[in-house]
């Protein structure tokens, strides 16, 4: 695993956003809603253009949502999805490269870091950013974008 611990500020966009959320420790939520969530992919995909795969969690609610950036706001959704359009807004954005399971090690770190560099953050929900498909990327070259929300 590698992890870019410099951050990057970006402007994430307005996003659509259908996901399954759960409410709860993460190492226990987050499996549990990805696999909900990824049991409904062919049915989201048979109407939407799926253009991502992302989490959104808030640490101090221990919220955590896994579901799928669509192009457009959704058409015939699957019962048990939910939606929004996120609003985006500005961020830190952090680079690990490798395998999923690194995830809770590369996020503890990230946010030591925003911790420790006093980094200036806004009461919002962090992402998660998946940009490859894990069932077409060897999982060495696996890349997950975490995002913190800053001022």
């Amino acid at each position: 695993m590698t992890l870019i611990e410099t951050p990057e500020l970006i402007d994430w966009p307005e996003t659509h956003y259908v996901f399954i959320q759960r409410t709860g420790p993460f190492m226990q939520t987050a499996p549990e809603a990805w696999q909900a969530v990824s049991a409904l992919l062919p049915a989201i995909a048979a109407h939407n253009r799926i253009t991502r795969g992302m989490s959104l969690y808030r640490t101090a609610t221990s919220t955590y949502r896994a579901g799928f950036s669509i192009a457009e706001a959704p058409v015939n959704l699957p019962e048990g999805l939910e939606y929004e359009c996120f609003p985006g807004g500005r961020y830190s954005r952090f680079v690990m490269t490798g395998s999923y399971a690194n995830l809770p090690f590369a996020s503890g770190r990230v946010w030591q870091i925003a911790s420790t560099t006093k980094l200036p953050l806004r009461d919002d929900w962090a992402i998660e950013n998946y940009p490859n498909d894990p069932k077409t990327t060897q999982e060495a070259d696996l890349v997950t974008e975490i995002l913190i929300p800053t001022e």
